[in-house]
């Protein structure tokens, strides 16, 4: 039987949670995952997690937020003047709203906390300073 190596395109089912058990991600339901293994199209302590596995095989592994979406930034904080934003937005913690950066580049954004003279937005991934484990089962490699 083989085994999954760098540069072979793989499908795994997977459920993502945080350490404390909670479950942010899951393929149950949809199509299983497909990536190339090695090529960085996905987090890294996953991509790292499935050479050698064969098909059926299934593992869970813990990824330290260093190999999955990395430390949280501060750099990634902005606070903006509550009149910067239009009021036709309804302002709310964790309202996710959209940035764009001097070259056009949409960033994504994250409202963390709101006064009535600033709201602070967050570009960070909401992942990113979480350690992460995955339950993984390869489904085929092609």
């Amino acid at each position: 039987m083989s085994t999954a190596k760098a540069g072979d395109t793989v499908r795994i089912h997977y459920t993502g949670t945080l350490t404390d058990g909670t479950q942010f991600d899951s393929s149950s339901g949809r199509e299983p995952l497909e990536f190339t293994v090695g090529s960085g199209q996905i987090i890294l302590g996953l991509d790292k997690a499935i050479p050698g596995m064969a098909v059926g095989d299934s593992k869970t592994v813990q990824i330290p937020c260093d190999e999955a979406y990395g430390p949280h930034n501060p750099e990634g904080l902005q606070q903006v003047p509550r009149s910067a934003i239009p009021d036709t937005i309804p302002l709310e913690l964790g309202l996710q709203l959209q940035m764009q950066t001097p070259q056009g580049q949409a960033v994504p954004v994250t409202v963390t906390e709101i006064t009535d003279e600033a709201v602070t937005l967050d570009a960070n991934h909401m992942l990113a300073g979480k350690d992460l484990v995955f339950a993984v089962e390869v489904v085929e490699i092609l």
